[in-house]
């Protein structure tokens, strides 16, 4: 017998094992080489169908001949299933039509002696003890023994129903509360972009401006910049004839690239003193080299894309590995100055922080060398905005992806130094009562969620309704059981392997 927690269950309840109540059976799967298997009438769940609510339809269907030359068995509405395996394990569904099943779902086939919501609610209620108790590797298998050995407690049959009505009002209740709070946060998703969208159109500062009116334009402003880095790019220049011992060729300045200018057609007005750049017109951009270095024993964090999680600054890798100057020199393996912008250049886009410290990243993530004339978490937040165009520009072969030019091309609306600072200011301010407010839905929800094992807890312990001494005691029920399903099995009677009518009617279990 299985090693599943006993809880105390009234006098007037009785253990017992779902094989001594049930029948259970698994389905199968048709060679998917044979194509008439397949598209018939006869639905087809999978495990990945199975989410703890009513099954009405599915994904695909069986032909009889797929029904008859196959594992498959046909189960009858009203059957009570369980995935074995996969992403779903553990999780449960009721046939609201006749429907075949693969082999990863497994049919509970209950007798009117015991409510089919109970035998739900019960199964939902130990669904951790039984993956705990399932085989395998990396994820647990449930098999059809584990099921049929598993230990549930039968009450009287009106006390049964009366349970099933008190935990429907409840979790009735509580899926309206969630339902509110999934809303909640669904809408500070949407403030979240709206705050940074107001950030970078000026609108979020617009009371600011106009008591603080700026004392150098964007545009004054941008000229440094690229006067900055054309100064930079000539003393590099001149360093490497030093260091090639050469004097420099006539008109070596004239190789000096410009950045290109953005193309502003199809972008927004600017409030006056702003204008429009591009992460290449302000920036320097880095790209990482394409091999993962062998060996991590420093502490240079190694930043890859899951470290851009929401936070606008990454100071260490969340597997806390890193390099030493040597690993990152023997594996030409880039250091990224602290104060640079890293943003994502594959799959995912939109993403992007500011390095606290020196860190090498990998080829998912390009850099971006901030100057000093611009406010990096300004610039953070304004690639953040633009995921659509990314997109947008990105190349999609097996996953979409943008190269260094593409990632130049982003553009930014400039405003003016003191400005970017106070909208940084802003947009963090209100990013925190977000956080704040995502925290607390958060907690709401794990309430929930503990309130409604709670629940369960509750009623298979037999406190969530009185017991009635007028009902038959749960003993005689099963005596009653026992005989029924030796009648039963004497005469034959299994899942019919009829071809069932397919319904069209949606639904879901609450």
């Amino acid at each position: 017998m299985s090693d599943f927690p006993t809880a105390s269950i009234p006098s007037s309840w009785i253990w017992s094992r779902i094989q001594d109540v049930a029948t259970t059976a698994t389905g199968g799967t048709p060679s998917r080489s044979i194509s008439e298997y397949f598209g018939g009438s006869i639905p087809w769940v999978k495990s990945g169908e199975l989410g703890d609510g009513h099954v009405f339809e599915t994904e695909e269907t069986l032909s009889e001949l797929g029904l008859k030359f196959s594992n498959a068995k046909l189960f009858p509405k009203g059957t009570l299933c369980i995935a074995l395996y996969g992403a779903t394990v553990g999780k449960l569904g009721i046939l609201e039509v006749d429907a075949a099943t693969n082999q990863a779902v497994c049919g509970v086939f209950l007798p009117d002696e015991v409510h089919r919501d109970f035998a739900f609610y019960y199964l939902a209620s130990i669904r951790r003890h039984l993956i705990e108790q399932g085989k395998g590797g990396a994820q647990s298998n449930i098999s059809n023994g584990l099921v049929r050995q598993t230990r549930i407690p039968i009450a009287p049959l009106n006390e049964q129903a009366r349970i099933v009505a008190k935990i429907e009002e409840l979790f009735s209740d509580l899926d309206a509360g969630v339902a509110a709070l999934k809303r909640a946060k669904a809408n500070l998703k949407r403030y979240r972009a709206s705050v940074l969208k107001s950030a970078v159109e000026g609108k979020l500062t617009e009371q600011w401006r106009a008591k603080h009116p700026a004392k150098e334009p964007a545009s004054a402003l941008l000229a440094r910049i690229l006067l900055e880095r054309r100064q930079k790019w000539e003393a590099d220049q001149l360093a490497k004839f030093a260091a090639a011992k050469k004097e420099p060729p006539k008109n070596w300045r004239d190789k000096y690239v410009e950045p290109t200018t953005p193309d502003t057609t199809d972008l927004s007005e600017l409030p006056e003193g702003w204008c429009w750049a591009t992460t290449g017109f302000l920036c320097d951009c880095i790209v990482p080299n394409r091999d993962k270095p062998k060996s991590f024993s420093g502490d240079i964090p190694w930043v890859t894309l899951p470290d851009l999680d929401g936070r606008i600054q990454v100071v260490a890798s969340s597997d806390g590995i890193g390099l030493t100057e040597a690993e990152a020199t023997r594996y030409k393996a880039k250091v990224i100055p602290a104060g640079s912008v890293i943003m994502s250049c594959i799959g995912r886009f939109g993403l992007s922080v500011v390095l606290g410290r020196d860190a090498v990243i990998n080829q998912q993530l390009h850099a971006f060398l901030v100057p000093a004339l611009l406010s990096a978490r300004y610039i953070a937040y304004s690639i953040r905005t633009q995921e659509r165009l990314m997109i947008r520009l990105s190349t999609a072969t097996t996953i979409a992806y943008l190269n260094q030019h593409k990632c130049n091309a982003i553009p930014i609306p400039l405003a003016p130094l003191a400005e970017q600072e106070q909208i940084v200011n802003e947009v963090e301010f209100r990013l925190s009562q977000i956080d704040a407010a995502e925290k607390q839905i958060e907690h709401g929800l794990l309430r929930a969620a503990r309130l409604r094992q709670s629940i369960l807890k509750r009623a298979f312990e037999g406190k969530l309704v009185p017991q009635d001494p007028k009902d038959e005691p749960a003993s005689a029920l099963l005596e009653r059981l026992r005989a029924s399903r030796a009648i039963h099995e004497r005469s034959g009677n299994r899942p019919s392997s009829a071809i069932p009518h397919r319904s069209k009617s949606r639904g879901k279990k609450s």
